[in-house]
């Protein structure tokens, strides 16, 4: 079967391994790189197990996340990119992504990268303030923040994004704007902005119960989020996904395969894969994933979506997206009388300037991109 690109799945790889714990983050991770052998080996080996979707099929993106893929040495990373290329057939022009840390860019680096194939890079740098770095426990400084992303346009790279964080109660809006006004002013294609979030069982969460960290202050999240919807809009980005904006031209394919419901592999610990009403995931456990992989089996659960399951997450995804929920699309798939549910569901938000109907098409109105789970978790359907 030939597929348009668009339809085509991509191939998400899980790296579990950190410098440091951010006190934020609640990924799968590791600060121990005794295992890291091991774990590539197992990689493969998962990679080598797994049978595609379809026979012959193409896949049109790669990402390697985590964790701190950008921790691999460059033969590390030749290893899972050759394991990938016996097993499926890479577009050409796949979009392949590496997330890396501002402290492991170099000119060197980045060469070898590029040697490797890598054509985007997500770096994560979620701030340009030094005093917040620190709060965050991240790995590189201010300085490095802002040098690796001359060292990412020299090599060449034009295709690139980055991971700023608000919100922090260290960042006030004038900071805030500061943060931004450097990613408008050298002109980063590609921007992720995420809400700093108090996740269950992390350092932060510890931290700010035990009153040694300041709590996070909702009213001053929404006003950044608020704020920084305008600055980008105005500077001309496009506000194509929640928490991401790019230049016309510059959206990350690989994480639109993800807001449009598109299939995808997921290799490595807790990695999660998807075939379209089926989905998997890994063990989060680096020992327990090892040591299943060497005796041929991958350590993974799935679980198939029922028609209402495939219907609320649409609901859900589409919202998140400029596109927006095409109820046309809900009526094709899933009947008539749903597309009338939701535009009855959807009335009280419409009224309250929240959504709007752009030609039986619900999308978010700015205001409404502050309360998107909620009015998404109401219009589902039980």
């Amino acid at each position: 079967m030939n597929k348009s690109e668009n339809q085509l799945p991509g191939i998400y790889v899980h790296i579990p391994f950190c410098k440091k714990a951010c006190h934020y983050c609640n990924f799968h991770f590791s600060t121990s790189l005794r295992q890291q052998d091991d774990l590539l080996d197992a990689i493969c080996r998962e990679i080598e197990l797994t049978r595609p979707y379809e026979a012959g099929e193409k896949v049109a993106t790669l990402y390697f996340g985590g964790g701190t893929p950008s921790l691999l040495t460059a033969e590390a990373l030749d290893m899972l990119l050759n394991a990938l290329h016996k097993k499926f057939s890479i577009d050409p022009l796949a979009e392949i992504t590496l997330e890396a840390n501002p402290d492991d860019i170099d000119a060197a680096t980045l060469s070898a990268w590029q040697r490797s194939g890598i054509n985007r890079l997500s770096i994560g740098i979620q701030s340009f303030q030094h005093e917040e770095l620190l709060w965050m426990n991240r790995a590189h400084t201010a300085t490095q923040a802002t040098g690796c992303i001359q060292l990412v346009k020299d090599a060449g790279f034009d295709n690139f994004s980055v991971d700023l964080i608000y919100g922090s109660p260290l960042l006030d809006d004038a900071a805030w704007q500061r943060n931004v006004d450097t990613i408008i002013e050298a002109d980063i294609p590609h921007i992720s902005c995420y809400a700093l979030t108090v996740e269950k069982h992390t350092a932060l969460d510890t931290l700010i119960a035990r009153g040694k960290k300041a709590p996070v202050d909702a009213e001053r999240q929404a006003k950044q989020f608020l704020l920084l919807m305008n600055w980008l809009e105005t500077a001309g980005y496009m506000h194509y996904e929640i928490s991401n904006f790019a230049r016309p031209g510059s959206q990350s394919r690989h994480n639109s395969s993800y807001w449009q419901g598109r299939p995808y592999y997921g290799f490595g610990p807790s990695a999660h894969g998807f075939s379209g009403n089926r989905r998997r995931w890994n063990v989060a456990d680096n020992a327990r994933y090892i040591n299943a992989l060497r005796q041929g089996h991958i350590p993974s659960e799935e679980e198939i979506l029922t028609p209402v399951q495939q219907l609320n997450e649409y609901i859900m995804i589409s919202l998140r997206t400029m596109e927006g929920l095409d109820t046309r699309r809900v009526a094709s798939q899933f009947g008539g009388s749903c597309k009338e549910q939701l535009h009855k569901a959807a009335g009280r938000y419409l009224r309250g300037g929240f959504l709007e109907n752009r030609g039986d098409i619900l999308v978010l109105t700015n205001a409404g991109k502050l309360l998107a789970d909620g009015i998404a978790a109401d219009l589902f359907f039980t």
